[in-house]
């Protein structure tokens, strides 16, 4: 049985771990998932093993991640929902998730971001959240604007070699 350390109604949020390589490629060894993520469209199984590393490492260091997220009446792996340091500023952070296709559509996503974003303001007294999207994915263009993100221009992303729309939330008062 995995440890949440958040909940939401349907959603477990727990941390990667060295042993969560089968879930890890369950999420990004599908291309369906990192379609958008990185400029091939499909991770290798070294960039897997990496990408794991780097979430293992942001909890280490930094006490985030981009978190994996269950289905609380299952256990089934959603995907990953969290955030990872910003430019290096020590209270601004980027959101992001990586959902598995058969979650997509039913509002999980929202729920996740909205745990999120909850949680770096509340608990990490976050003053920014950052979030961008590739191009061509309009999901998560609208997921963003209905969770309150405000459009602040254009930031290349190497990792696809593009410019992805950028955006940010401030603390709400």
């Amino acid at each position: 049985m995995r440890e949440y350390f958040l909940k939401t109604n349907r959603i477990g949020f727990s941390k990667w771990s060295a042993s969560d390589f089968d879930l890890a490629a369950q999420l990004w060894g599908d291309k369906e998932v990192t379609q958008f993520i990185c400029a091939s469209g499909t991770f290798t199984h070294q960039e897997i093993i990496d990408r794991l590393n780097t979430e293992i490492h942001n909890d280490e260091v930094f006490h985030i991640q981009y978190w994996p997220i269950f289905e609380l009446t299952t256990g089934e792996l959603i995907g990953c929902c969290g955030i990872r340091p910003f430019q290096m500023n020590p209270h601004s952070y980027e959101l992001g998730s990586h959902l598995r296709k058969k979650f997509w559509g039913m509002g999980y996503a929202s729920e996740a971001a909205r745990a999120v974003i909850n949680y770096s303001f509340d608990i990490l007294k976050a003053d920014k959240l950052y979030a961008g999207h590739h191009p061509q994915n309009k999901a998560s263009e609208k997921l963003l604007l209905k969770l309150g993100f405000q459009y602040i221009g254009l930031n290349f992303y190497e990792p696809t070699g593009l410019y992805h729309p950028s955006y940010e939330i401030g603390v709400k008062v």
